[in-house]
């Protein structure tokens, strides 16, 4: 566990963890957490009945130090995957400076638009996306997934391993065509996901007319930390108002406000909503700011160290290994 402990919104947050005899449920009250294997099996079944766990949670929070149970400090436990996910849904090209640099770059080398009209023409079409547009977004694979504080390990395939910040929303209320004023009543808590992608594996040119290879770039054992809790919806504030940090060896390297989303969280819940019915425990990535590894010529290596934070969330520390 690394020093300081994360932070968090609120008087709780919610986690998985193991003391050294298996992963059990978690409430995180300051640097200690009630052991909650005792009242339910887990976090999911939490947000599955979210509408009556929430009040019960609130009260063992406030009731704190004299609620009884098997309690743990924070820093001996290894803290896991916070929520075993139903769908990961994962949005793509979502923050205006990040596609604007990527437009840009594209008709500068392209098509040999001064750098001016570049980036002018590329704002003219973010402006154009925001008022007629449609999210993108595509599935991910709940393997990918690892720990806040875990290896990620780089696969034996490609070299361009790349970051991506990312928060993420968990689903507590059922839905489908869901009305972008309802949306946010179908959150129950947020998250951290740091989405790495091989990006050198992106593309298949043996298939050019099919273009992105999602599956093979993004899901790579260990290529989704996520974490270190769920933090209530109600405790976070303002979703559009959160600072997305990432360090790469110490360097910052992504730090954008939430305000740099092109689609909000509502849009994307409305528009994901009309293809697929939402349920409790489905994870939905809303897309990563500017300043990732192919933006500074700069990729994942072993021995490298990523710490990754938003407002609120706490944060997430990994180190970078070889898989062999």
């Amino acid at each position: 566990m690394p020093d300081p402990l994360p932070a968090h919104a609120g008087p709780f947050a919610l986690g998985t963890f193991d003391a050294g005899s298996g992963a059990f449920p978690g409430l995180v009250t300051g640097a200690r957490v009630l052991d909650l294997s005792d009242r339910v099996t887990s976090v999911r079944a939490l947000v599955e009945d979210w509408d009556t766990w929430l009040p019960r949670l609130h009260e063992l929070a406030e009731s704190v130090p004299a609620v009884e149970g098997t309690w743990h400090d924070l820093a001996g436990l290894r803290v896991l995957i916070p929520v075993e996910p139903g769908q990961i849904l994962q949005s793509g090209a979502n923050y205006r400076k990040h596609v604007v640099d990527l437009v840009a770059a594209e008709k500068e080398s392209v098509h040999g638009a001064t750098p001016e009209e570049a980036r002018a023409d590329a704002e003219r079409m973010m402006d154009e996306r925001i008022r007629s547009g449609v999210p993108y977004v595509f599935l991910g694979s709940p393997r990918a997934m690892c720990g806040p504080y875990d290896d990620i390990v780089l696969p034996e395939l490609g070299e361009q391993h790349d970051w991506e910040l990312e928060l993420a929303l968990v689903i507590g209320k059922p839905g489908r065509n869901i009305a972008v004023e309802e949306a946010l009543d179908h959150v129950a808590a947020y998250t951290i996901c740091n989405d790495l992608t091989t990006r050198d594996r992106l593309y298949r040119p043996d298939l050019k007319a099919i273009g992105t290879d999602w599956f093979t770039a993004k899901n790579a054992d260990t290529f989704l930390p996520t974490g270190p809790f769920l933090v209530p919806a109600a405790f976070v504030g303002d979703p559009d108002d959160l600072r997305i940090t990432l360090r790469h060896n110490g360097v910052v390297r992504q730090d954008e406000s939430t305000k740099d989303m092109i689609f909000g969280i509502p849009r994307l819940i409305a528009y994901v909503s009309t293809t697929t019915t939402l349920r409790p425990g489905d994870l939905l990535l809303t897309g990563s700011p500017a300043g990732n590894g192919a933006h500074w010529g700069v990729f994942l290596k072993p021995g490298d160290v990523v710490e990754a934070g938003i407002t609120g969330l706490g944060h997430q520390r990994n180190t970078v290994r070889s898989h062999s």
